[in-house]
């Protein structure tokens, strides 16, 4: 299933949203692609056996892997979906929580699906990459915040490819279920080069960050003036 727009209007421009797609496009076309895929993985990408090992030998750990992974991406299609879903779903989660802690929801639910990947398979070698952990988060606190939203879908059939109007709810609940399927039927190490336990983590962390992100009544009634 592929979401082409939401009938959820917004109240600001979501600036931040536009901000981190333009980041993550830039770093792919500008440096990834300048550079390769391999090198530019090398440099700053999230290795879970090195932080884990790190920890272990009480040496610093790549703690600013855990962000700059969150920048990066596989090939082109892995960044174009990535950022398709940021641009359908992020815009609602920024003007209820406000760019700031946006941001700040962002990044957090980012770094709990990279740590969750961590948890499930502590010593892998694999590098971590991409920005699914924290947009799974924008998808959890959208189906918080929106779940009777209706989302425009194209659902690919061959040639019986339709387009359909999906309550929101039951677009996401079919999402995270894949993932969730995934997860379980790949094992801990996740399978086909998808950490599909980051996208389970980074979703349930934003369905509860954002109770703690969004914003108060009082800046809704400032924002609407």
């Amino acid at each position: 299933m592929i979401p082409l727009r939401d009938d959820s209007p917004t109240h600001r421009f979501p600036i931040m949203t536009v901000a981190i797609i333009i980041v993550n496009a830039a770093v792919y076309f500008l440096w990834q692609s300048q550079i390769g895929l391999e090198e530019s993985v090398s440099l700053a990408a999230f290795v879970p056996d090195e932080f884990t090992t790190a920890l272990a030998r009480s040496r610093p750990a790549p703690w600013r892997d855990l962000f700059t992974s969150m920048f990066m991406h596989g090939g082109l299609m892995h960044l174009v979906g990535n950022l398709w879903f940021l641009w359908i779903f992020g815009d609602n989660v920024e003007s209820e929580c406000g760019s700031l802690r946006y941001v700040m929801f962002y990044l957090l639910c980012g770094v709990a699906a990279t740590l969750a990947h961590v948890w499930g398979d502590p010593h892998s070698p694999v590098p971590l990459v991409g920005a699914s952990g924290a947009i799974s988060g924008v998808l959890g606190a959208y189906l918080v915040q929106h779940p009777k939203a209706q989302v425009w879908t194209l659902i690919p059939m061959g040639f019986f490819t339709r387009i359909v109007d999906i309550p929101a709810f039951v677009f996401l609940f079919i999402w995270i279920g894949l993932q969730i399927f995934s997860q379980v039927a790949s094992g801990p190490s996740g399978g086909g080069g998808v950490a599909y336990l980051a996208h389970i983590a980074g979703f349930v962390a934003g369905m509860v960050l954002i109770f703690v992100f969004r914003a108060g009544r009082s800046e809704q009634v400032w924002v609407e003036q």
